[in-house]
C-alpha cells in the first residue's frame, strides 16, 4: 500500500479550540483513515510552517486524495500538503528504470 506524507497547518480558531480543550487529533481521525481503507503509521505534532506531520498508507490516490479534501472541508487547517512517498526499494527501481528511458537533457 502506497505512503504518503501529510504536513498540515492548523487555523488560528482551531488553535484556540485544541488550547481550551486538548485532545489527541490523531486518535479522532484515524477512523475516518480507516474507514478509506488507510492507516496511519506514525504522526507528530510539529512547530514551525506546519503544526503537525503524518505518514499514512493509503490504497491509492484517489483515497489520499480524499481524505486531503474531507480535511480541508473541515475548515480547521489553513494548509494541508500531501507528498506521496517511495520505500527505498522503489527509488532504486525508479533511479534504474530513469537509466533506461534514453532521456537527453537540452543541448545534451
Amino acid at each position: 500500500m502506497p505512503y504518503y506524507l501529510v504536513q498540515l497547518a492548523y487555523t488560528p480558531e482551531a488553535w484556540a479550540n485544541m488550547v481550551k480543550n486538548p485532545q489527541d487529533r490523531f486518535g479522532i481521525v484515524r477512523p475516518a483513515v480507516e474507514k478509506l481503507g488507510g492507516k496511519i503509521e506514525s504522526a507528530w505534532m510539529a512547530f514551525g510552517e506546519y503544526d503537525a506531520v503524518v505518514i499514512v498508507q493509503m490504497p491509492d490516490n484517489t483515497a489520499a486524495a480524499a481524505f486531503g479534501m474531507a480535511v480541508a472541508a473541515g475548515g480547521a487547517v489553513k494548509s494541508y500538503v500531501t507528498t506521496p512517498l517511495l520505500t527505498i526499494e522503489e527509488g532504486v527501481a525508479a533511479m534504474k528504470q530513469a537509466g533506461t528511458t534514453g532521456y537527453r537533457p537540452p543541448g545534451g
